[in-house]
């Protein structure tokens, strides 16, 4: 980077700055808070996010150093929060992932709420639970999304990924208003809150643990300074 386009020691010390009246923000929405999913604190937490990452950019152009910290949990995918404070109205929007793992399970059960529901017993209508698109039909029709989240493997179903999001409105929509394009239009500013579960995050965690032993194991080996390590690593 050029010294012409390098932030100023007062730029670097504004950023720092706003980097503090972001942590007492946080810290006040924190402690004046009215629920576990309170929007104030979700907002203050993206202000202070935004402003360390500010901060963060700005020192290492200037000095060629970066924070000891990093605020996890950030989704550069969704701006702060700009919906109204005293929301009169609330959309939760959900997706999960499945993968049909066991077809011929997913299709068994799917007889079998059928001929459940006929008097004719197994075969009442074999079309509908015949075909993997018809039985996930019967499935889904007959139980709700929840308890095919905690039986999914019963179904024959593997979970992905899943997100829930919660948006707040002024309004509450009126009947029929988007049941033609039920997730068209969502303001990311209007999130009130979000949940995300992915095997990604585990995978994630899996890997920090392996090095934090591979660091342990490190640390526990004692050698001298003059101690060679050629042998130490032809006997591991």
């Amino acid at each position: 980077m050029s010294d012409a386009a390098q932030p100023t020691a007062a730029e670097v010390r504004a950023a720092a700055e706003a980097v503090k009246t972001a942590l007492d923000r946080h810290l006040a929405a924190v402690e004046r808070r009215s629920g576990e999913d309170d929007p104030a604190v979700y907002e203050a937490f993206n202000q202070l996010a935004a402003a360390a990452e500010v901060y963060d950019e700005l020192l290492y152009d200037r000095y060629d150093e970066v924070t000891p910290f990093e605020i996890p949990g950030t989704d550069d995918s969704l701006p702060p929060y700009a919906g109204p404070e005293e929301p009169n109205a609330i959309s939760v929007l959900i997706r999960r992932d499945y993968a049909v793992a066991e077809p011929q399970r997913l299709l068994a059960q799917a007889q079998r709420v059928e001929a459940a529901e006929y008097d004719d017993g197994p075969g009442a209508d074999e079309d509908a639970a015949g075909t993997i698109h018809g039985a996930l039909g019967v499935l889904f029709g007959e139980f709700e999304p929840d308890e095919i989240a905690s039986r999914h493997k019963e179904f024959g179903l593997e979970e992905g990924d899943s997100t829930l999001w919660v948006t707040a409105a002024d309004e509450p929509a009126e009947p029929g208003e988007w049941l033609e394009l039920p997730f068209e239009g969502v303001d990311p500013q209007r999130v009130v809150c979000r949940f995300d579960v992915s095997a990604v995050f585990d995978d994630e965690d899996a890997e920090d643990g392996e090095e934090a032993a591979e660091t342990d194991e490190l640390d526990d080996l004692d050698l001298d300074e003059d101690e060679d390590l050629e042998p130490l690593d032809a006997e591991r």
